[in-house]
């Protein structure tokens, strides 16, 4: 992922420059630097953090080295930029977010299906229609993912190095779990925040407030969900799956009309989402569905320019700290709600 799905994008932004990456296996952080162009590799973040001047920092790791990795990245006193979900505990979440306030700077949490040229078009016609009522009240929101093919060839390009100077990767520290979880119920969780954060995390994003687990389906298929406003949403995680393809969903209804909102596989390349709105404005007038044309612009690009727009003070980060918090903590909820149904 860090090759794949963020250094190709970062090394090709006009105006931003990868100055060093960090690598413990030493022959890979060779190949990958040349690859592209990057001047300076160094075997860990500790000595890049120390010995390099950044004005911002993509650190593409396990979500459950978070804990211990951000103090250390914080050290530089820029902008970080990490993959989903904040963390794998509310815990460790927690203190990341402490973490971040006191020092200054912000953290940006990778969730790329913001950034797709198709989402941050619904989420502006959302903050519209909630404004005009062209189409009435927003009555409900339903997403679904269906697990599938999320690589879509997008591997095919990835450095693997020399396998004689591997590092144990596994071997690395990892961040404890949910002190208040027995191992079960921490490995559910982490299997839901693993495939299923970036739904818990678009479904605000698309309601524009905070909502709450009402429902927890035994089966493991629908999250139900409620809105502060009262505003019913669903997610429905795997109703079937699929081998070749990716089908990811979201529908945002009104009460005249609504949005439907299409997303490609997270490695597709240069491929956005698709919009689709249906409009029925009532009083004899011929209802329409219209498809707009979205710029040939794929999420982890569009995220990777959204990151170095944010770090040149042109726009907010799309979803902070505090945000993501929000995100591992409904996971809790779902999960142990599950656990008693």
């Amino acid at each position: 992922m860090g090759q794949c799905a963020h250094l190709r994008n970062y090394a090709s932004i006009e105006g931003c420059q990868v100055v060093a990456l960090a690598e413990l296996h030493e022959s890979k952080g060779r190949a990958v630097a040349q690859r592209y162009g990057v001047p300076t590799v160094y075997r860990t973040i500790e000595e890049m953090v120390a010995g390099q001047e950044l004005d911002g920092i993509v650190a593409s790791q396990p979500f459950n080295r978070h804990g211990g990795l951000m103090p250390v990245l914080l050290k530089a006193g820029v902008p970080v930029f990490t993959e989903k979900p904040i963390a794998a505990s509310v815990p460790v979440g927690e203190e990341i977010a402490a973490q971040v306030k006191a020092s200054g700077t912000w953290h940006m949490v990778g969730y790329h299906k913001r950034s797709d040229p198709a989402t941050m078009h619904v989420v502006q016609l959302v903050e519209q229609l909630k404004v005009t009522g062209e189409l009435g009240r927003m009555t409900y929101v339903r997403l679904a993912m269906p697990a599938g093919d999320w690589v879509a060839s997008g591997f095919t390009d990835l450095l693997q190095g020399d396998a004689a100077d591997r590092p144990d990767y596994g071997s690395l520290p990892k961040d404890p779990p949910d002190p208040g979880m027995d191992e079960a119920t921490y490995q559910a969780y982490g299997a839901f925040v693993n495939y299923y954060i970036h739904q818990v995390n678009l479904m605000r994003h698309l309601l524009g407030e905070e909502y709450a687990v009402r429902y927890a389906d035994p089966a493991k298929v629908l999250l139900v969900g409620q809105s502060r406003s009262g505003l019913p949403c669903t997610i429905e995680m795997s109703p079937y799956t699929t081998s070749v393809d990716w089908q990811e969903t979201a529908l945002v209804c009104f009460e005249k009309g609504w949005l439907r909102l299409e997303l490609p596989a997270p490695l597709a390349a240069n491929r956005p989402g698709r919009v689709e709105i249906f409009r029925d404005p009532r009083d004899g007038a011929v209802p329409q569905t219209t498809i707009p044309q979205l710029p040939w612009v794929h999420a982890m690009r569009q995220q990777a320019l959204n990151f170095v727009a944010a770090i040149r003070g042109e726009m907010a980060p799309l979803c902070q700290a505090e945000e993501a918090l929000a995100d591992i903590k409904l996971a809790r909820d779902y999960i142990l709600q599950m656990k008693e149904a």
